[in-house]
């Protein structure tokens, strides 16, 4: 009997690769359920999902079922070792809740890389040349604003920080040194593949008091939540920028906008929120804001790049007994 594999969501760009990648080695079903209850159901001996060793994950299946918190992943059969979710981020899925079962958590890190980053450079762009307020008074067919030039910049020779040099914040580093712009960064270690032209500090205030834009790339884990609050944010060099593709509960909005409002922050791009899909409407009150509805990888490209890499890594479980993209929360796991 072959392995069974649990599409939970859609596929949208890879049926192709769920043939190609899984057909052979494995019995693909796809989630029928339409509420928490009956999806816990099927993992039930003789249930619908027994027997399941694979979970593909994507953010669609939390209309019907929710999040992969600790009940349903404790309600998942002993047969699950892995669960593939489809994105970067995975806070959707509770990892130490998977760490308790025995199961391994993959997400798709390289896949979204390029999109975020690119959505981070529009931020940036937008926010620093004020952009936003030009859009808005075209579209009020008024032209464009009198006092623009005096509250935009260029960017060449700007210093951007990035806060956790990952695959995003190095693919963004590489985007704005072509203007050029002084790249500064801080993460929890120095990263040793970083391009000499970026400049770790190992103090993050001391950064910060250099810093015109600081671009925000850290997962959203217990502790990093409101990791950018009101000391880092005041920290910053006045009439500084900040962009955020990340997650929004990385930063203390409520801090935020209390720098816009007495003009320590002079804008900040955001395509995420603290408590997406709602947007606190106080943002909406600045028209420099650059505001974007979390659609960093809102692409056909980067989709079918992270749908092919979450099923890569549920054949690299089958095959191998190991995926190549277990989050960090795993090092050093073993093999199946």
């Amino acid at each position: 009997m072959l392995p069974r594999i649990l599409i939970c969501g859609k596929i949208v760009w890879a049926h192709d690769d769920v043939k190609n990648l899984l057909g052979n080695i494995s019995e693909v079903i796809h989630m029928d359920s339409h509420s928490r209850y009956d999806f816990l159901e099927g993992f039930r001996p003789g249930g619908k999902y027994s027997n399941v060793v694979g979970i593909y994950r994507e953010n669609t299946s939390a209309e019907k079922i929710g999040v992969f918190d600790k009940e349903l992943i404790d309600g998942l059969s002993p047969s699950v070792k892995w669960i593939a979710h489809n994105g970067a981020g995975y806070d959707p899925v509770d990892v130490h809740a998977c760490i308790s079962r025995g199961i391994y958590l993959s997400n798709t890190p390289g896949a979204v890389d390029d999109a975020t980053a690119t959505t981070a450079l529009y931020l940036l762009i937008s926010a620093v040349r004020q952009f936003s307020i030009a859009e808005r008074s075209l579209r009020a067919l008024n032209w464009k604003p009198a006092d623009l030039a005096a509250k935009a910049h260029d960017l060449t020779g700007r210093t951007l920080a990035i806060l956790g040099l990952g695959g995003i914040g190095l693919r963004l580093a590489e985007l704005v040194h072509a203007f050029p712009m002084r790249v500064i960064y801080y993460s929890r270690h120095k990263v040793t593949n970083a391009p000499s032209y970026c400049e770790y500090f190992e103090n993050v205030e001391e950064m910060l008091a250099q810093t015109d834009i600081l671009s925000v790339h850290v997962p959203l884990r217990e502790e990093t939540v409101h990791l950018v609050g009101e000391n880092w944010i005041r920290a910053l060099k006045p009439g500084a920028i900040i962009i955020n593709t990340a997650r929004g509960k990385v930063i203390d909005e409520e801090a935020m906008i209390r720098s816009l409002e007495d003009g320590h922050l002079a804008a900040v791009g955001l395509d995420v929120f603290a408590n997406e899909p709602q947007v606190n409407p106080r943002l909406l009150e600045f028209p420099q804001v650059a505001l974007l509805p979390h659609v960093g990888t809102e692409n056909q490209d980067s989709q079918r790049k992270m749908e092919v890499r979450a099923l890569t890594n549920l054949r690299d479980c089958l095959v191998k007994g190991m995926g190549e993209d277990l989050v960090s929360e795993f090092k050093n796991a073993p093999k199946l």
